[in-house]
């Protein structure tokens, strides 16, 4: 359980954690953020092997190389100040134009519903889940069948 269950600490720590991260700013922005030992996990296929905040916003930067039209909109943003966590729910939408990936850019593009749950402690994230339909994604990317 977070230590501290401030709302407007925890909702402004997520806002700016949330920024940093869906913008390609990787661990060096988002760590001011969160505990340098911050879980991470998903039931995604790309991102099943990470275990650590750090290797995910590191690879949301890397994709935002793969799309650098990516961009987000929040559709909702939620603070559960007695579970000590704020849930932030986006959809991200790009176009793969940029080198590197899986393939060579397809030019194709998705709009993806995603959900954060950001757990804190201390004021700080001290884990993350993703909740995120990967194949869809990758399907209108044309990365997978």
């Amino acid at each position: 359980m977070a230590t501290d269950t401030g709302t407007s600490t925890i909702t402004e720590t997520a806002k700016a954690f949330f920024d940093a991260c869906e913008t390609g700013k990787g661990w060096e922005a988002c760590s001011a953020h969160c505990l340098p030992d911050a879980g991470f996990s998903a039931q995604a296929e790309p991102l099943a092997d990470m275990h650590t905040l750090k290797e995910y916003t590191e690879w949301m930067k890397g994709l935002l190389s793969l799309m650098p039209d990516g961009r987000y909109e929040v559709k909702s943003f939620a603070t559960d100040a007695e579970r000590g966590n704020v849930c932030a729910y986006g959809v991200f939408s790009g176009t793969h134009t940029g080198s590197g990936g899986p393939m060579p850019p397809t030019g194709r593009s998705t709009s993806t519903d995603y959900v954060y749950v950001m757990q804190f402690e201390d004021g700080k994230i001290s884990h993350m889940t993703k909740i995120w339909h990967a194949g869809l994604a990758m399907k209108d990317l044309g990365w997978t069948g």
